[in-house]
């Protein structure tokens, strides 16, 4: 009792009433599809909520026993499943000890240029992972996050969100500020610059979230036209998504001509674009 009271004042503690409030959601989960469940271990049925998990008591002839954890409205009740109806789960902040394994690779050019490398994993992990070698290394992050547009077009805990989650904001800001974080130490403090795209659902939200994390940076909008005829049966019709630029320390956009972007055949003196 006692630990539990000292674990919920803590968490008390942490809560704001300035600035950018929201739920801090439960920890997120993270499968580990090719782990054997072992004793101790969490784990959840396949192709059911990751949320809905048990703690293996005891493994026998490729079946688990298992019971609710503690802390859950049916704490204590006891299931057996196989072993292969059954993924591991973790939380974030639990060690999974991550690791890049190289899966292919095509070379077009000298191994002396410039070379480029995509990683296949959870973003916040490959963050992590990043952040053992690169940390203030990187001089620019561009992301693409979730728009959150109510579309079930992204996933919380391995749930898709949809317009009808009252808490689909709070989650989202939740999922975007883990990230953000490890993205700032990754960033060149000097000369770094983080670009976020984005459209109205959460342009507001992320504006401010971004403000809480690179309070320090110099932070602009620019408008992307996506849709010149526009969009309709949404009242005001509209034509733009967003990026929003933090320029850390002193970072600032580099102004080119056209003559130096457009080809040959068309290039033009008369405007300034970066």
């Amino acid at each position: 009792m006692r630990e539990q009271l000292k674990r919920e004042w803590a968490e008390v503690r942490k809560t704001r009433q300035f600035g950018l409030v929201f739920d801090r959601h439960l920890p997120e989960l993270v499968p580990l599809p090719k782990v054997t469940p072992r004793r101790g271990d969490l784990v959840a049925k396949k192709g059911a909520s990751l949320t809905d998990r048990w703690r293996v008591r005891r493994v026998r002839d490729g079946v688990a026993e298992c019971v609710r954890p503690e802390g859950t409205a049916d704490a204590g009740a006891r299931f057996d499943w196989p072993l292969a109806d059954l993924i591991v789960v973790r939380q974030f902040g639990e060690p999974i000890f991550p690791a890049l394994t190289p899966m292919d690779q095509v070379q077009n050019g000298p191994a002396d240029a410039p070379w480029h490398c995509l990683i296949e994993a959870d973003n916040y992990h490959a963050l992590q992972l990043l952040g053992y070698l690169y940390a203030g290394q990187v001089d620019c992050i561009y992301i693409d996050p979730p728009y959150n547009t109510g579309a079930r077009d992204w996933k919380y805990n391995n749930d898709y969100v949809d317009g009808n989650d009252a808490w689909r904001h709070s989650k989202w800001l939740s999922f975007m500020e883990k990230r953000l974080r490890l993205a700032r130490i990754l960033l060149n403090q000097r000369r770094g610059v983080l670009i976020a795209t984005i459209d109205r659902n959460e342009l507001h939200h992320l504006g401010m979230l971004l403000a809480d994390i690179f309070p320090d940076s110099n932070r602009q909008l620019v408008s992307i036209c996506i849709n010149p005829s526009g969009s309709s049966g949404e009242g005001l019709s509209r034509v733009e998504e967003y990026a929003i630029f933090c320029f850390l320390s002193d970072t600032e956009p580099c102004f080119v001509a056209d003559d130096m972007l457009l080809p040959q055949s068309e290039k033009r003196s008369s405007h300034i674009r970066w």
